[in-house]
């Protein structure tokens, strides 16, 4: 057979790619559970950009298949085996802070700007083309290929575990929804609340903390926080310290007066939590000046417990679980979400990811352990388990003999703290689309993709999907 310049083939079908792109960027495909029906579960923007890809698929003349309108597929080809290719469709909250249309899908300086253009729409749309590209050049094809998309992977990942209850689970399978070349290692995801249960004020103080908050999501480390406080005496003390504080940690921040009230508020960085130290956590800064006043009882055990546990020791330092090993390196905990409520109690949202030689359950009793001797509980604990693919299977070693054919560069094996869809297949890789030195913007404002990056991953996943599903 003649060789096939997948490159070449990209750039003829360059223009349609990014058009049909933009069309599921400008789709706000946000978990709204407050707004789910029956055939909308995760909420209607969810389900609208995955009906998207299941129209341009089916149009393009893949069979398409809705799967609960939690998932679907598009799939070519026949065979016993099946090749899967794991997407998402769903994305992260825009947050605070775009120069652009957060939705807008709009091109500029060579790339393309939206929520989801690198995770995990536009590795989505690439891996898509590539499928598109197999398909339209007739390509002698052994394996059934079958593109998975899933729409609950920012969350609680409901999409993969609904489809594979009624569909079948491929044999081999790549998500591209991660970093190039190959990634052959995933750390365990757990996410768990410890929970401060309400109790009645003991005695009265100068401060009373009314309420606290930071953070959407378990996986973002939030970069807004804000508290209500009431206080007898004189305010302009603490407005001039609060003041200095922001100066001090150079950010940004307000506080005003309102009925009587004291609100504060402070804008940090946000950043994915696979690695806290890539953001300025606003939640943990905001308690550390709290931690200054004198606070009624109640909040102050909260507020303590963020400051000594949890502030600056993102390795599980506090907790009493610092952990690494060779293959995924530092454990790490992000405290996602923070919430306080003078009526009510208060909680934190920890997402920790893991390494694959972690003991989960031993060390999950001395969090637990930790906690309770300060009067928190553990709830809605949640585990993802590690996941690890040989190196010398077939599939890794075609993977980078594809890379390293696209690329001119070695395929080195990488481990990761974030989880992606490989983890839900028995042998499965994370594969791109982020290229080595390229900046990683995932769940930040003015999240992009290259346009140059975008055409060379689509070339590699074209290559890829023909190496993997042809007769051996």
């Amino acid at each position: 057979m003649e060789k096939i310049n997948w490159m070449e083939e990209v750039l003829k079908r360059k223009e349609d790619l990014i058009k049909d792109l933009q069309g599921i960027l400008k789709i706000k495909s946000v978990l709204d559970e407050e707004n789910s029906a029956p055939n909308a579960p995760l909420g209607q923007g969810v389900k609208d950009a995955l009906q998207y890809l299941l129209d341009l698929g089916e149009k393009d003349g893949f069979t398409a298949k809705n799967v609960g309108n939690l998932a679907g597929h598009l799939e070519m080809g026949d065979g016993k085996d099946l090749l899967g290719i794991l997407c998402h469709v769903d994305v992260v909250p825009e947050g605070d802070g775009w120069s652009v249309d957060p939705y807008g899908g709009e091109v500029k300086d060579g790339k393309i700007y939206s929520r989801g253009a690198s995770d995990d729409k536009g590795p989505t749309m690439a891996a898509y083309y590539a499928m598109k590209i197999v398909k339209e050049l007739g390509l002698p094809i052994e394996k059934r290929v079958r593109m998975i998309i899933g729409t609950d992977e920012e969350s609680n990942w409901r999409c993969v575990e609904h489809y594979f209850k009624h569909e079948e689970m491929p044999s081999i399978g790549f998500a591209p929804d991660a970093d190039f070349p190959i990634i052959n290692a995933e750390k365990g995801i757990a996410d768990y609340d410890i929970v401060l249960p309400f109790s009645v004020i003991e005695e009265q103080a100068d401060i009373t903390l009314l309420s606290f908050q930071s953070g959407r999501r378990y996986n973002m480390v939030p970069d807004f926080a804000s508290a209500v406080l009431t206080f007898d005496g004189e305010k302009t003390d603490i407005l001039q310290r609060y003041s200095d504080f922001l100066q001090k940690i150079g950010l940004k921040g307000k506080y005003f007066i309102d009925n009587g009230e004291l609100h504060l508020e402070l804008e940090g960085v946000s950043a994915h939590g696979m690695e806290p130290k890539n953001g300025k956590n606003a939640g943990l800064l905001l308690t550390t000046f709290l931690n200054e006043l004198d606070l009624d009882t109640s909040s102050k055990r909260y507020i303590d417990f963020a400051v000594n546990f949890l502030f600056d020791q993102s390795r599980g330092e506090g907790l009493g679980v610092q952990y690494q090993d060779e293959i995924t390196g530092d454990l790490t905990i992000n405290v996602g979400k923070m919430l306080y409520e003078v009526n009510s109690g208060g909680r934190f949202g920890l997402n920790m990811r893991y390494p694959v030689t972690f003991d989960m359950e031993k060390n999950k009793k001395i969090i637990n352990d930790k906690v309770n001797e300060k009067g928190f509980v553990i709830e809605n604990f949640s585990d993802s388990k590690p996941h690890h693919v040989d190196a010398n299977t077939d599939l890794v070693k075609t993977l980078q003999k594809v890379y390293e054919e696209q690329t001119g560069e070695k395929a080195e094996l990488l481990s990761i703290g974030g989880g992606t869809y490989a983890r839900s297949l028995k042998s499965g890789v994370a594969f791109g689309a982020l290229f080595p030195g390229r900046p990683d913007v995932m769940h930040q404002k003015d999240e992009f993709m290259f346009i140059e990056d975008l055409i060379k991953a689509t070339a590699i996943y074209a290559q890829a999907i023909f190496e993997l599903a042809k007769n051996k």
